[in-house]
């Protein structure tokens, strides 16, 4: 109980920085989005909607350009007030929400129709060659030859093949979707057509020449639907090759860019779709690319704007050259001031990393003594009894308070406040306590900024991405094609290249080349 206690008392200065986070986030979100969209007439833009469980937003950029003007002892000095507020919002606001309420519905029913007639249409492939067999049992069963040896011996072998074509369907096709695409899959609607019309034209042929005449040859009868199941499974192995084979060998190399501070990732692709490969750099970048902090760019922002600020222009000759003489006064003044720049920049960004190296060394120090009384708390556990003995959550609660304000600091100092909650910080702590980890092993997340999967879902996932593409999003890659992948927040520009073509040749060497003669002298010197 007192550990509890400690652990509320010690980190409410973190809790009222959650709160005034979060409150800078909505205000920031709707901002965000009342802000017009772009009408680029020259571009068409496909919406890539990845279906997600409803999650909180992500904190806005307004949360990190209020740390900018925030004391070390932000957490220990700030005051929240909370009450009720009023929310307004816009004809425009209404209109665009229930425009992506369609979207959304529509893409629901695209994806649900597709499914819809793929599942109807393999339940027909599987029943036909069965329909194909007890149709002449059931409607004229007098009138056929009696099935002999190798009749049955065919019932077995349509048996086992149908088995193997539905396990093979049910690994191919029955995959849960990862992505709604804009477009369909070119080659899977081929698949589907290809297989409508072969089975469609097996019907035909069937009515026509079977049920119509009545054949009595049913070991004939049996055969035909022995050939029909046979030219599934080569569909089936002509899918293997169309959906999965022929896009392993690497053709292009993509290089993708994020717009916001250039971090930078290559690839290789093999014969894919612009949207099937703009699929394949989303997955790639949350595993590859470090998470998207939008508070590390306020720093130039502000600069910038303090340069402009200290600028002052005086009209001395009347309103009339008001214009053109505010313009060569600001060109002016900041051509004066660009030498003097570079020293300003250079002194904060030494003093930051100062800072960030104090900061390093502090909670460095903090959670090794934590982990030390942690090693403290084990040993005196063991003489106690077993009843006693705490879970690795409230040893985690026990010892949090010693490290909080040291990771607090260090946090806002680098500016990864809003990807760590302290429920968050919890679990990994009791999860470095269970596993018997090291403080250095605790420290790797904050540390060192890790890829996007690192992080919490809700706090850096987004639901929908924009594919901004001069190609029909379902033509195949091609050398010099662009395409960009929008979000909230940042936009990831990809720019594909061709593997070029590489020539080998092989020269030979002889074996004999390498060997040479050594003759010594036998008289020397004296």
């Amino acid at each position: 109980m007192s550990a509890a206690m400690d652990t509320e008392s010690t980190y409410s200065g973190y809790s009222h920085y959650s709160g005034h986070s979060k409150k800078a986030h909505r205000q920031g979100s709707r901002d965000r989005h009342k802000s017009p969209r772009s009408k680029d007439g020259s571009r068409s833009e496909k919406s890539v909607t990845i279906q997600t469980p409803p999650a909180e937003p992500l904190l806005g950029n307004d949360a990190s350009r209020a740390e900018e003007g925030q004391d070390d002892n932000w957490g220990e000095t700030t005051t929240a007030i909370t009450g009720t507020s009023e929310h307004s919002i816009s004809q425009e606001d209404i209109a665009r929400i229930s425009k992506d309420l369609e979207d959304s519905v529509g893409l629901d029913c695209k994806r649900y129709l597709g499914l819809t007639v793929a599942a109807v249409l393999g339940l027909l492939v599987f029943l036909t060659p069965i329909a194909f067999i007890l149709l002449p049992q059931i409607l004229w069963r007098d009138d056929l030859e009696p099935c002999g040896t190798v009749c049955e011996g065919l019932f077995i072998s349509v048996a086992f093949k149908l088995l193997i074509l539905l396990i093979g369907t049910w690994a191919l096709f029955f995959r849960q979707p990862k992505a709604d695409l804009p477009r369909v899959f070119v080659f899977r609607a081929l698949l589907l057509v290809l297989i409508f019309l072969f089975v469609f034209s097996y019907w035909l042929f069937y009515g026509v020449r079977i049920l119509d005449s009545k054949d009595t040859n049913y070991q004939g009868i049996v055969q035909y639907a022995v050939s029909l199941v046979d030219a599934l499974l080569f569909i089936h192995y002509l899918a293997i090759v169309l959906l999965e084979l022929r896009q392993l060998q690497p053709m292009f190399t993509v290089k993708v860019v994020r717009s916001t501070d250039g971090e930078s990732r290559y690839y290789s692709l093999g014969h894919l779709s612009i949207q099937r490969a703009a699929l394949v750099v989303l997955e790639n970048y949350y595993r590859d690319f470090t998470v998207s902090n939008p508070a590390l760019l306020t720093a130039s922002k502000s600069r910038a704007a303090k340069h402009m600020a200290g600028l002052k222009v005086y009209n001395v000759d009347g309103p009339g050259n008001n214009a053109s003489g505010q313009s060569r006064a600001m060109i002016a003044a900041a051509a004066r001031r660009r030498d003097s720049s570079h020293n300003e920049l250079y002194y904060e960004e030494a003093d930051h990393e100062r800072r960030v190296r104090k900061r390093r060394a502090r909670l460095v120090v903090a959670v090794e003594e934590a982990f030390t009384h942690i090693k403290r708390l084990q040993a005196e556990e063991q003489q106690k009894a077993p009843g006693e003995m705490m879970d690795p959550r409230e040893a985690a609660q026990a010892i949090f308070p010693s490290m909080a304000r040291a990771l607090q600091k260090y946090l806002r100092t680098t500016r990864q406040q809003q990807y760590h909650s302290m429920e968050s910080i919890l679990q990994h702590l009791s999860f470095c306590i269970t596993n018997n980890m090291t403080p250095k092993a605790f420290l790797e997340r904050y540390l060192n900024p890790g890829p996007t999967l690192q992080y919490d879902r809700d706090r850096w996932f987004s639901k929908q991405w924009t594919l901004v593409s001069e190609e029909a999003v379902t033509s195949g890659l091609q050398d010099g094609v662009v395409f960009v992948l929008k979000c909230l927040d940042f936009s990831l520009v990809v720019n594909v290249k061709k593997i070029p073509f590489i020539k080998l040749s092989e020269e030979f060497i002889d074996p004999k080349s390498h060997k040479f003669v050594l003759r010594l002298q036998s008289e020397t010197s004296v």
